[in-house]
């Protein structure tokens, strides 16, 4: 799916002065230029991707930057990794990141031992290691390869058979939505994947001038390569849920909403603007599925529409404002990708784009069931409206069975009417994470008090493994500061 609009037209605009400073504020809030003459398409699902990019490393003639969270060793990781080593072995530069943790379990180091005979190179991205005792929180979550210095992709897609589905125990591909592009915006794809090479270690060596920087379309787009505390995304989310006018549609694998973007999104939603959220309705980390879902109710109240999407795993990231804007990357809408995590995204101003990825949005609807507040009745005891999900008072006589066949009956009600509607009422209090953190807590505390050592034990460790990073970060942080007094000597 692609779209490059014709030279001579533009989407309507507002007046010059405004749409500067509109693209003034933009550019500060991203920390990103606005970058024309760039060609876009669509990459939606595995397949799709996993096609096009190895189409382009097979074909590449100079170079193949790779940097992706999980390089897993299944079918599909395999034939990446040997289309890279067919690639050194004729000349092309190769060089690949990984990220430690995303490939804990997935792959392990010996897996990329055959591309390094083949003179590729291969780093992994923050490893755990002594005097970082917190670095491990930071990851690197980008989905980039660029080739050429012509070709560029980025997406949520990681390199794994997973995202394909298995079609013989009938589970569905992951949905998942990426880009592939043209033009001048390749160029800094590169420039993001060189910072994060040498943010490891030696920088690349010098590397030809790319083959095409020269517009190759009329699509105008930021890339976003975020690091670590420099909120680049996260200021420019917060700045486009203000900026809607009409419409602002998202899709998010783990969202976990914070108060400040909760408020910008229910903001925009009081004045008028479409805001809806699609997420997953089954995910493949269950309790950051339970805090998304904690976080429906002030959405639902402030009257943004929630959906849950009914297939295997919904892991995209999009957005769609206006019909002119629309936003495609590997970055969530929670604080571990605004805040902690290496992040590419692409903002699109562009109708054309927008428009398709606002047409995919409405077919992926066509899969979800939507979420909605439960009704709510009048008492007449009172002048409040109170939730027909609210829990009446027991009558003292009452034997029980009756009321629990009757909650049964709501519960296959529900069930039937999500089925027959596309709808799931969300009651007034959600008892599960309750219960859950009930549960667990009386685990814990009952295991703290039968076998304290079982608790003890890892507490000590942990303890120790502070103790001992503090320790080594104290001593280099020493020898650093006595270096220019040694250097000094020398020179005297």
């Amino acid at each position: 799916m692609s779209y490059t609009r014709p030279m001579n037209t533009r989407p309507p605009l507002a007046s010059a002065p405004a749409r500067l400073l509109a693209e003034q504020a933009l550019s500060r809030a991203a920390g990103a230029p606005l970058l024309g003459g760039n060609a876009v398409d669509l990459l939606i699902d595995a397949a799709a991707h996993f096609e096009a990019w190895l189409a382009a490393i097979r074909n590449a003639r100079q170079r193949v930057l790779l940097e992706n969270y999980i390089v897993r060793d299944d079918e599909v990781g395999r034939a990446f990794r040997d289309a890279l080593v067919e690639c050194a072995r004729r000349g092309v530069y190769v060089a690949v990141i990984y990220d430690w943790l995303g490939c804990k379990g997935q792959s392990r180091a010996g897996f990329w031992t055959p591309l390094r005979h083949a003179g590729g190179h291969v780093r992994a991205f923050n490893p755990l290691q002594l005097g970082h005792p917190f670095g491990w929180i930071s990851r690197d979550h980008r989905k980039l390869l660029v080739v050429d210095g012509r070709q560029g992709f980025l997406s949520g897609v990681c390199i794994s058979q997973k995202w394909l589905g298995n079609a013989q125990r009938k589970v569905a591909p992951w949905r998942d939505t990426g880009v592939a592009l043209h033009g001048p915006a390749v160029v800094e794809l590169e420039h993001a994947f060189a910072e994060s090479w040498s943010s490891i270690g030696a920088p690349l060596p010098p590397l030809a001038p790319p083959g095409q920087a020269m517009p190759m379309g009329s699509v105008a787009l930021r890339v976003i390569a975020t690091q670590p505390a420099t909120a680049g995304m996260y200021r420019l989310d917060q700045l486009i849920a203000a900026m809607a006018r009409k419409t602002l549609w998202l899709t998010d694998a783990y969202f976990i909403g914070i108060a400040p973007y909760v408020q910008a999104l229910a903001a925009a939603a009081r004045d008028g603007v479409d805001v809806r959220l699609l997420v997953p309705g089954s995910s493949d980390i269950p309790m950051v599925a339970g805090m998304s879902r904690s976080g429906y109710r002030p959405l639902l109240k402030a009257g943004i529409r929630v959906f849950e999407w009914n297939g295997s795993m919904l892991h995209a990231k999009t957005a769609v404002a206006d019909g002119q804007w629309a936003r495609v990357g590997s970055s969530n809408l929670n604080i571990a990708s605004w805040l902690s995590n290496r992040e590419i995204d692409v903002a699109i101003e562009d109708a054309g784009v927008a428009q398709q990825l606002a047409e995919q949005y409405e077919q992926d609807l066509g899969n979800a069931t939507e979420i909605v507040l439960a009704p709510r009745r009048w008492n007449p005891r009172s002048d409040h409206v109170q939730s027909s999900s609210a829990r009446p008072p027991r009558p003292r006589h009452a034997g029980g069975s009756s009321g629990r066949a009757a909650a049964g009956a709501l519960r296959i009600a529900n069930t039937m009417g999500a089925a027959l509607t596309d709808r799931r009422v969300l009651g007034d209090t959600s008892i599960s994470p309750l219960v859950t953190g009930a549960l667990l807590l009386t685990l814990l505390a009952v295991v703290e008090i039968a076998w304290p050592a079982v608790l003890g034990w890892p507490l000590g460790l942990l303890c120790a493994w502070f103790a001992i990073n503090f320790g080594v970060r104290a001593w280099r942080l020493r020898r650093r500061a006595r270096q220019p007094v040694a250097d000094a000597d020398e020179t005297a």
